[in-house]
């Protein structure tokens, strides 16, 4: 019988430290306290405020639950191994293999967390693509690269909310806004700022030449409260009223009351069309300017401003974060952490977990290098 010791061992180490980083002991002595808080009769009368308590109790018993879980199967299979092994019963390893294996592929799941280190991880996402160099298709380029978003958040079980669209001239889209909301989706997402440079064989050239094309991801941690939090004069605001233009259907609704801000010391721009009146759109896209405003100052006070403010690094040749190479060869490389996969298609159907994750242990040890 194969003796499975030292992988349980192993599995025993790695909870120990999930046990650290998830600070499971804060978290049983918070549990029972935001219980008493939801149980609290007047909650409610502070609807942010309960949404908030809310929130933490779900991310706190979702922790705990976990833990208690890998816990027991480590228990389980462990008990298991001790029982074959003294009975000398061969016909439990499959299952004790089949155990062993699913709890050290949940674990390298779980480890990812111990990679979020900045403030606003946990938290949500607002996002921009916007295409760049390459005419049409750099516009059916962005439109791939929203849809692919789209795709790994619904596999992920995020929500994803598409926030406003503007439709390209022939194919594709110029622009559009997304939020997507869920524990860690900025921590996941922070990867993706930057430019992307797609090479394929172009369905819009006649005579089949090889094209390259680029768009523009920008990525910010939304906040629910921001524009409480940040002061924003109505003087330094341009807010125009529109008709959502091209099909609508196939992303957002058509809809006549679409509000578009421009924050004029900044040049930050939003837009919003999704909600159903004038006044919700308004409100949404004020909380979009509200987030980007805060994340220029906290960008601003780490001298990084990575252009959030106005116009972005050029998005065409150079300037590119990862190439997407559909022909003469297939192979999407991400030119930081150097992380590739030779399954083009599978990537832009979602498949981007990867480059997420070698991105957080290639910010992780560029930091700690910093550091030293």
């Amino acid at each position: 019988m194969q003796d499975f010791t030292d992988q349980l061992d192993a599995l025993s180490r790695r909870l120990n430290e999930a046990e650290q980083f998830l600070a499971i002991g804060e978290r049983r002595a918070r549990r029972p306290q935001l219980e008493a808080e939801m149980s609290r009769p007047d909650l409610w009368d502070d609807a942010d405020n309960a949404r908030r308590v809310q929130k933490e109790l779900s991310a706190v018993s979702d922790d705990l639950d976990r833990f208690d879980r890998l816990d027991e199967q480590i228990t389980y299979a462990t008990e298991l191994f001790d029982l074959a092994r003294e009975l000398e019963d061969e016909n439990q390893e499959a299952e004790i293999a089949e155990v062993v294996a699913a709890l050290e592929h949940e674990f390298d799941e779980l480890e990812l967390r111990s990679l979020f280190t900045g403030e606003w991880d946990e938290g949500d996402a607002v996002c921009q693509v916007k295409s760049g160099e390459g005419g049409t298709d750099a516009q059916d380029w962005a439109e791939t690269l929203l849809r692919m978003y789209k795709r790994w958040a619904e596999a992920r079980g995020l929500d994803f909310t598409i926030e406003s669209i503007s439709e390209g001239t022939e194919a594709g889209i110029s622009q559009a806004e997304f939020s997507v909301r869920g524990r860690y989706a900025y921590g996941l997402l922070q990867s993706e700022h930057g430019v992307h440079r797609l090479v394929r064989i172009s369905p819009f050239n006649n005579e089949g030449k090889r094209q390259t094309a680029f768009a523009s991801v920008q990525v910010v941690p939304f906040f629910e409260e921001a524009a409480d939090e940040v002061d924003i004069d109505e003087k330094d605001l341009r807010i125009d009223t529109y008709r959502s233009s091209g099909a609508g259907g196939q992303h957002v609704n058509v809809t006549d009351s679409a509000v578009r801000i421009t924050h004029l010391p900044t040049g930050i721009v939003v837009s919003c069309q999704n909600e159903r009146s004038q006044h919700q759109n308004k409100d949404r896209a004020m909380q979009m300017l509200a987030s980007k405003l805060l994340d220029l100052g906290r960008q601003q006070r780490q001298d990084d401003l990575a252009a959030i403010a106005g116009p972005q690094a050029s998005v065409g040749f150079g300037s590119q974060i990862r190439s997407y190479v559909m022909q003469p060869y297939q192979m999407v490389k991400d030119l930081r952490t150097e992380h590739e996969v030779g399954n083009v298609e599978g990537v832009l159907d979602g498949d981007i977990d990867g480059f997420l994750e070698a991105y957080l242990r290639w910010s992780r040890a560029a930091n700690q290098g910093a550091d030293g």
